[in-house]
């Protein structure tokens, strides 16, 4: 048995500052009728969004890609602290049963800068080094990159 890498080296994180106060940058990450206009990277969009902004409420989305490929996610909040932080996990579905295809537990934090700006990071820790290198291998950095971006400029408009 090989001792188990520490929990930060599971972490794939990605920040931004948004000019405008974590009240507001809250409200929109929880909107759902504004999530589908930045959720996932340029190009994707997200017909399916449900959210039970609770612990233990669930969380589900479908992302489609241009060619309409869809690539749906479910699962259920682990903690909700409005304006600070949401925590979901896809741990166990949408029905509360294992998932057998667990992957990350994701963190949200929105920290106030002051000045009516925000310090957003969404850290996605994975259950294993395997589901870490799967996961930057796909692209996490471009594609949450581009979902930063497009999260912004939603902020801006709202």
């Amino acid at each position: 048995m090989s001792p188990a890498a520490p929990a930060e080296s599971l972490d794939l994180v990605v920040s931004c500052v948004i000019d405008a106060p974590p009240d507001k940058v809250f409200q929109t990450w929880t909107d759902p009728s504004k999530f589908g206009d930045w959720w996932g990277p340029h190009g994707m969009t997200t017909p399916v969004v449900e959210m039970d902004l609770r612990p233990g409420g669930v969380f589900r989305t479908v992302l489609r890609d241009p060619a309409g490929n869809e690539y749906p996610n479910s699962g259920f909040f682990v903690e909700v602290v409005p304006p600070h932080r949401l925590v979901f996990t896809d741990k166990l579905d949408a029905d509360g049963r294992p998932s057998p295809e667990a992957f990350m537990v994701a963190t949200h934090a929105f920290e106030d800068l002051g000045g009516g700006r925000t310090k957003y990071t969404a850290t996605a820790a994975h259950f294993s080094q395997e589901k870490r290198d799967q996961h930057e291998q796909m692209g996490f950095h471009k594609g949450w990159g581009e979902m930063l971006e497009r999260f912004a400029a939603c902020v801006a408009r709202a």
